[in-house]
């Protein structure tokens, strides 16, 4: 019998709780926002202890990684961008993404190719040849050893009694372990971890990760270097291999985390930050570019009219990535053309206001991700996104060591010879983790956000610096504001087709006839039923107040004091 007071439902449609206006949250010595309290809780008592900011994002995501492995975990990979704070250096960004297996070829993937619609072959989404080598881990050690405070084994505290004890499930957890129930009883070792006695745990329950529990306290005690060489390394390696990947010993060792200076682009005098390649980060700059050319007061009414903008400008960036997106050390992507303003001009003199246009939709796809962000009362701010790829990513949990890793490989990669992300042993796939930072017009470091959701995050990046831009929106209300997304539409006989806009009905039936006249192809969605799961923290520069604002759509929180 399920307890008083629990939901009760496992296979239920996900719960719809009603979503009501939530006020800002404010504070002054520190800020974190994530898509789980348990989250933002272990970063907020990391900056109450005195941690800076890179130290609250890095106990954040570690526990993220247990108490959301559908979206995250130590087999995924993990972007960020950094600002010290006014005066206090230049940002930098981190891109913990890993290569392809140097033993994986492309024959052997070939071999167990899946078959699109159109009888293409694709990369395999599940299984050992979608694991790519795991950046996460890297990155937060490449965080801490360039501004962290704290040593990792302190960070670690509350993953590693959430992994030891069991974490409990939310309604939202436990309803999509429900849902992926296929995927993780495929794998024996992942079957044990997330289907306790066969089946789905209920909310409520306790899921404990003893294994996990173990990797993360050899972490605490070694050093993040520890994943990557040493018996955990080696460990790891061959429970991969035991499920049929190529991962080895060997691509552990040779990763690294590339710091650089993040990419940029101007928006209406303030600069937006963003990953470099091989993370789409560019698709939100290039597209900011481009609807710069509109007023600001056309896309603040947030209409027909700004809709349709946003959508035709989006398409145009999606084209430029599918054209151009690689890794760098693979070959060139001009993005010095592509981020130039004379290039956006010319975009945006071929968007035909009256009609959209009738272009085949880019492959989009959804994604499993979590993002959050995290500011200290020294202005340090921290934008990070971290992620296992699909839901639960490969489905493999890797022998004894706890780790569920990534399918990144299979998702990110094409098998299409022409194409600038052709899979080769040894590269990375163009990721589409990236997340953002705006600094003002004299330089000052004063919003950082970002949003999970795939090839959505771009999309949902560029309606938030918008609504915070054009709009004057509060932090809390760019969050909360109707949200829509161009997406692959397909007929009856399942071939792609011209882009569908899915919208939220919230945006008002006029704004939805408009879009309609304009020979979009609606999809409604229904009041909150738009994806995404914004974070967003604000700075005033001249106080030191920050203001955040947490998505609706799922259960995240901030929290500050």
């Amino acid at each position: 019998m399920p307890q008083l007071g629990f939901p009760n439902a496992l296979t239920a449609p996900r719960p719809s709780w009603p979503r009501r206006r939530t006020h800002p949250v404010v504070g002054r010595r520190g800020m974190v926002a994530a898509a789980h309290p348990l989250i933002a809780s272990s970063g907020l008592h990391v900056l109450r202890r005195g941690g800076n900011a890179v130290d609250a994002a890095v106990a954040a995501g570690l526990t993220a990684a247990v108490v959301m492995p559908e979206m995250c975990g130590l087999g995924g990979d993990l972007f960020a961008i950094v600002h010290p704070g006014p005066r206090a250096g230049e940002p930098l960004a981190f891109l913990g993404s890993g290569a392809a297996p140097a033993q994986a070829s492309l024959a052997m993937v070939r071999a167990k190719a899946e078959r699109g619609a159109d009888g293409s072959p694709r990369m395999p989404l599940r299984g050992g040849l979608s694991i790519s080598t795991p950046g996460m881990v890297a990155g937060y050690g490449a965080l801490l050893a360039r501004f962290g405070t704290l040593p990792l084994g302190e960070l670690a505290d509350d993953a590693i009694r959430l992994a030891e004890d069991g974490a409990p499930l939310s309604p939202l957890a436990s309803h999509v372990i429900s849902l992926f129930q296929a995927v993780l009883a495929s794998h024996a070792a992942t079957a044990a971890v997330f289907l306790p006695g066969g089946r789905p745990p209920r909310p409520g329950d306790l899921l404990p990760q003893t294994d996990l529990a173990a990797t993360l306290r050899r972490l605490a005690r070694e050093g993040p270097e520890a994943f990557y060489e040493g018996p955990l390394a080696a460990r790891i390696a061959a429970g991969v291999q035991a499920a049929g990947g190529a991962l080895t010993a060997h691509d552990l060792a040779r990763h690294a985390t590339t710091i650089e200076a993040p990419i940029a682009t101007t928006y209406r005098g303030r600069t937006i930050l963003q990953t470099g390649l091989p993370s789409q980060g560019f698709l939100l700059l290039e597209a900011l570019n481009i609807v710069e050319n509109a007023p600001a007061a056309t896309l603040a009414r947030a209409d027909a009219e700004a809709v349709h903008l946003m959508a035709e400008a989006l398409k145009r960036a999606y084209a430029d990535r599918l054209a151009h997106a690689r890794d760098p050390a693979a070959g060139p992507t001009p993005l010095h053309r592509l981020l130039a303003k004379p290039y956006a001009a010319q975009a945006f003199a071929r968007i035909d206001p009256a009609r959209a246009a009738e272009a085949p939709a880019p492959a989009l796809q959804d994604g499993d991700t979590t993002y959050l962000c995290a500011v200290d009362a020294e202005g340090m701010m921290v934008s990070l996104i971290q992620s296992v790829s699909s839901a639960f990513g490969s489905g493999i949990v890797a022998g004894d060591t706890g780790v569920l890793m990534n399918n990144r490989a299979g998702r990110g990669f094409e098998l299409d010879p022409a194409s600038p992300n052709l899979y080769a042993p040894g590269k990375k796939t163009m990721h589409t983790l990236n997340c953002w930072l705006v600094l003002d017009e004299a330089g000052a470091p004063v919003v950082v956000g970002g949003t999970p959701g795939g090839d959505g995050q771009p999309q949902w990046g560029l309606q938030l610096v918008s609504a915070l831009i054009d709009g004057g929106l509060d932090v809390q209300l760019a969050t909360e504001a109707p949200r829509w997304q161009v997406w692959p539409g397909t007929d009856p006989h399942d071939r792609p087709n011209p882009c569908r806009l899915q919208v939220e009905t919230r945006i008002g039936e006029a704004a939805l006839e408009g879009l309609e006249a304009k020979g979009h192809r609606i999809e409604r969605l229904p009041g909150w039923g738009g994806q995404g799961a914004a974070q967003i923290i604000a700075r005033d520069p001249a106080t030191g107040v920050l203001m955040a604002g947490s998505d609706p759509r799922v259960e995240g929180l901030a929290l500050g004091f």
